[in-house]
């Protein structure tokens, strides 16, 4: 397991819900894990004011973080919603410098491969991270950190995820670590609601009766997000035979050093 793990996300409750499972196991091993949130997540939201939610979501972060067992999150503040209006580079150059001051042994980010992502900020995140990773030990990019003390850095282990992710190469067992990731999750209380909410709108629009099949649920949203996330993952579980699992593209060297190294 690594000692080390960066998580580059776009919103403060992306590493949670994509992968909290495996961060609370490695973190259970021993590891030492960060995230890092690109934007202030204030306009995840129904509301038509979105006065003080970027510093509802920042402590909401920082409390899920806390229940997961990481580090205090390092926040960026970027507006939401508006990562894709940063001068090219910007996002990058960030993900470097987070890469060579924390030098992860592994690193946990968005898929820029997958398909069907409609969120302008992951997409962001997932590019960036995706160079970052690819570049950030060639000490001729950004030649200002090493003035600043900040040496290149190889990450080895590359877990990327994603919504829809067809080139799922492993799945972590985290029937262990679960019921962390959903007390994680519940901190981001503004978030949850705002999610369940969302799709309970969208399911009535579509003419389904939803308290038929949520029942009480319909009412408590984290109660409707645990069941989600619950299937999601038995689902996910049931390729290994595992209770539940989450699934990622896992990526380490160039495929020539894979090749030599399973030869």
């Amino acid at each position: 397991m690594p000692s080390v793990v960066l998580a580059l996300t776009a919103h403060p409750d992306d590493a949670e819900f994509f992968a909290g499972g495996t961060l609370a196991g490695m973190i259970a091993s021993g590891a030492r894990v960060h995230l890092l949130v690109a934007t202030d997540g204030r306009r995840g939201s129904f509301e038509h004011d979105d006065a003080g939610r970027a510093a509802l979501r920042a402590e909401e972060g920082r409390r899920a973080a806390a229940a997961l067992g990481a580090e205090p999150p390092i926040l960026l503040g970027y507006p939401d919603l508006e990562l894709d209006r940063l001068p090219a580079g910007t996002l990058r150059e960030a993900f470097i410098r987070a890469i060579r001051q924390i030098r992860p042994d592994a690193v946990v980010a968005e898929d820029p491969f997958a398909p069907y992502d409609p969120h302008p900020d992951h997409r962001a995140v997932a590019w960036a991270a995706s160079d970052a990773l690819s570049f950030s030990h060639l000490p001729l990019l950004h030649p200002e950190h090493l003035e600043q003390g900040l040496q290149p850095h190889f990450v080895v282990e590359k877990y990327f995820y994603s919504e829809h992710l067809p080139s799922t190469n492993r799945v972590i067992d985290v029937s262990a670590t679960l019921e962390v990731k959903l007390k994680a999750l519940a901190e981001h209380r503004s978030q949850v609601s705002f999610l369940v909410q969302d799709v309970l709108r969208q399911a009535r629009l579509a003419g389904l009766d939803v308290d038929s099949v949520l029942g009480t649920m319909a009412a408590e949203p984290r109660l409707a997000l645990d069941w989600a996330l619950r299937a999601q993952a038995a689902e996910v579980g049931a390729r290994i035979g595992v209770a539940y699992g989450e699934a990622f593209r896992y990526v380490r060297f160039h495929p020539i050093v894979e090749g030599l190294l399973s030869s």
